[in-house]
């Protein structure tokens, strides 16, 4: 009885910490709430102008409640197949060597919408990616600090909040490969935009994995662990997996090469004459090599002028002078490549649950 009263008291809580943040989401007007609970809201249009998205129009990503944890006595829970297992405190996490990364995170179901038919799931239209300067500790420092066996293959990282699912009372929790655990730009993150982290965005202590979808960046990270053997928890095997027809099921990791429009709006009316063009490009596979459009609906291609320095994680602006052939209506359609060689697809890949949509993206433009 104990044990479920400590769950009914933190679901509480939790559940009071989402209202509050749900509450200041509708009163400034900005955010697109997609759910309320859990909470799920996309960033407005507006706040793909900014190369750095502001926390306050950041996309809200979140699978049960918002935890409210003291940031002053926090702790991380390091262990498992380690030489030295230890309690990691935030204060300690403070005084350690930092790395800052800028670092495009995307929701596994953004643009969900444009799969037909329509999976299940949040129905995510296309602000469910964001961008931020993080600055924390490299995962792993932690890892070396608790010295990992030899027999070690996935490190699995639990957040703070968990919830009921088909399977039970769940925690959040994700795994991955030793190798990549042990990447240096995977960070253990304490700061976003030269900020501490807000609790609704996995303040204060969240993990960010660079290129990969954002369901590996485990927020409220309570505790680590390495394994010797390949974590087959919900969110790992039941949830973030493509399940396409025909075909066995495929782990969701690298964001997958994708290229969005930003101005002009969809159906904005404009003048003859040059106008200028301007979108975003990512991938979680390699920098954007060359972003191309649409013109004229019958094959013809402009090359965009790919704008500012290329990071390795983040986001490419980009843009075209274009100029209309005549009055009317026109549709312009935007199509990615990267150094990989990953092109975007006309129409994205139909899975079950709806992840990894990165189809061709149209925009209608009327030319007065």
């Amino acid at each position: 009885m104990a044990v479920q009263s400590d769950v009914l008291t933190r679901q509480s809580a939790e559940l009071e910490s989402s209202r509050a943040h749900l509450t200041r989401v509708r009163r400034q007007g900005r955010l697109l709430v997609v759910s309320e609970a859990p909470l799920n809201a996309e960033a407005p249009r507006s706040a793909l102008r900014s190369y750095l998205t502001p926390a306050a129009v950041r996309f809200l990503r979140t699978n049960f409640g918002i935890p409210s944890l003291d940031t002053v006595s926090h702790q991380v829970q390091v262990g498992g197949a380690v030489e030295r297992p230890f309690t990691l405190r935030l204060a300690e996490l403070h005084g350690m060597p930092r790395r800052a990364l800028t670092i495009t995170t995307e929701c596994a179901g953004n643009h969900r919408t444009s799969m037909a038919p329509l999976p299940a799931g949040e129905p995510w239209q296309g602000g469910a990616v964001s961008t931020a300067s993080w600055s924390g500790v490299p995962l792993s420092a932690v890892l070396e600090r608790a010295g990992l066996r030899p027999g070690c293959v996935e490190v699995l990282v639990s957040g703070a909040d968990a919830g009921t699912t088909t399977v039970g009372e769940t925690r959040y929790q994700r795994s991955l490969p030793a190798a990549k655990a042990m990447d240096p730009d995977v960070l253990l993150a304490l700061e976003m935009n030269g900020k501490p982290i807000a609790a609704a965005h996995g303040g204060p202590l969240r993990l960010l994995v660079p290129g990969w979808y954002g369901m590996a960046s485990v927020k409220w990270v309570s505790s680590i662990e390495a394994l010797e053997a390949n974590f087959e928890g919900y969110f790992q095997t039941q949830r973030y997996v493509y399940r396409e027809p025909g075909a066995p099921p495929q782990p969701v990791a690298e964001m997958r090469v994708k290229s969005v429009f930003v101005s002009p709006a969809p159906s904005a009316r404009v003048r003859m004459g040059a106008v200028r063009v301007r979108g975003l490009a990512w991938s979680g596979s390699a920098p954007i090599a060359k972003v191309k459009i649409s013109i004229g609906g019958g094959g013809e291609f402009a090359e965009a002028r790919l704008l500012g320095r290329a990071e390795p994680f983040a986001w490419r602006r980009w843009e075209l002078i274009w100029r209309p052939p005549h009055c009317g209506r026109h549709v312009l359609r935007c199509c990615a490549t990267d150094q990989a060689g990953n092109v975007q697809p006309d129409a994205p890949a139909w899975n079950e649950l709806g992840y990894g949509a990165n189809g061709v993206q149209s925009l209608a433009v009327d030319v007065r």
